[in-house]
């Protein structure tokens, strides 16, 4: 039986996507002012309007304004005719200050891990495999791959660009008997572009300049089916054809499907909110044992109550991959990872302006950026003790 897995990602253009970028250049503005600041930042983006809401308690000073505008103009929106750009938004701030009930239940001792609870309750995921290098599986990295090569051939060419910032890409994978990637099945591939330009032209544009330099050959064959532009010619988009909302793409910002996810947003929170920390902490954890060899891929499922440092419950899946038993990698966690929220936060060092990056492309995954979940650095500690 032929076993297939599809993943898509957005481009930094999609309007969902714009409202993530928004959200987290405001939270890095504030915290370069302001590390200690506690910010849940939503940003809705429509037809010449962008709405910023929310909570946010800070000393910073930081004009929400220039903040969005600077972001758009450097996603591409710029031209008069995409109807959505920079200089024309109509930018409303409605954000408040955060209830002092939800920051005394986080606050009570800023230098005790087991007195700074987290900033709500929830559920989070961690995930990774060792089917790429980067740790996550091969459709969700083309994926990505396809939507930066976008971008990087829009901003390489001139004004008179065929491309513009909106756009979608998805790839699909066939899995052979040995649950490894055997060929690509199907791409989907479909970007905004300049009014007049010829379907049969974008197409084979887009083939040349984006497709064909990402995909890799050998998983290429005559049954791999390209979708580009399916629909046909897509010259409106971006805000002024579809509203944009913070939170909205939580499965390309993780593992594109290939596991659970606690139903918590990323963008505009800053380290005190489990849905962010712990889901990166809980990233970390998952992708060091994969690459210590504990197992050829593994979720991990962190439970937390508003307000109390250590989780509620902690369970593990290797989805009968595992090398070792379930046992002794329950063990490894205790003895290696602590998911207390301020310790997290001091581990990876997430109170820096270091989050507008993640908001395209994904957050995991990401060998082209520097993050500290992505980290491999507990490989050795881990293999020490599974040789005692």
């Amino acid at each position: 039986m032929k076993k297939f897995f599809t993943s898509e990602s957005v481009a930094i253009g999609h309007p969902d996507k714009i409202a993530d970028q928004i959200a987290d250049a405001i939270l890095d503005e504030v915290l370069k002012q302001d590390p200690l600041a506690r910010s849940a930042i939503e940003v809705t983006v429509s037809t010449g309007d962008v709405s910023i809401f929310g909570e946010l308690s800070t000393k910073a000073y930081v004009n929400v304004r220039d903040v969005a505008t600077d972001t758009i103009k450097k996603i591409g929106y710029i031209e008069p005719k995409l109807g959505f750009t920079y200089d024309s938004v109509n930018v409303s701030n409605k954000i408040v200050e955060q209830s002092a009930e939800i920051s005394s239940a986080v606050d009570q001792a800023e230098d005790d891990p087991d007195q700074i609870g987290a900033g709500d309750q929830g559920i989070i995921y961690g995930y990774a495999n060792n089917e790429t290098s980067d740790y996550i599986t091969l459709a969700l990295q083309l994926s990505h791959k396809l939507m930066k090569q976008l971008k990087a051939v829009r901003e390489a060419g001139d004004s008179n660009s065929y491309l513009r910032p909106d756009g979608k890409g998805e790839v699909s994978v066939e899995y052979g008997d040995d649950n490894r990637p055997k060929r690509i099945s199907a791409v989907v591939l479909s970007a905004q572009h300049i009014e007049g330009i010829e379907l049969e032209d974008l197409r084979a544009r887009i083939s040349e300049d984006i497709i064909a330099p990402v995909l890799p050959t050998e998983l290429v064959d005559e049954n791999t089916k390209f979708f580009i532009n399916p629909s046909g010619l897509w010259s409106l988009g971006g805000p002024q054809a579809d509203s944009g909302l913070t939170g909205r793409k939580i499965i390309v910002d993780t593992y594109g499907g290939a596991a659970h996810h606690g139903g918590g947003a990323f963008s505009g929170k800053d380290a005190t909110k489990v849905d962010r920390s712990g889901a990166y902490y809980a990233r970390y954890v998952a992708k060091n044992l994969v690459a210590a060899g504990l197992a050829d891929k593994l979720e991990i499922q962190v439970g937390y109550a508003i307000g109390v440092a250590r989780p509620v419950s902690i369970d593990l899946d290797t989805f009968g991959t595992e090398k070792v038993s379930i046992d002794k990698i329950y063990s490894i966690v205790d003895q290696v990872f602590d998911f207390r929220p301020l310790s997290i936060i001091n581990q990876l060092d997430l109170r820096r302006p270091i989050y507008l990056q993640t908001a395209a492309f994904g957050h995991f995954g990401r060998s082209d950026l520097d993050l500290p979940w992505e980290k491999l650095d507990q490989v050795e500690k881990i293999k020490a003790l599974l040789a005692n």
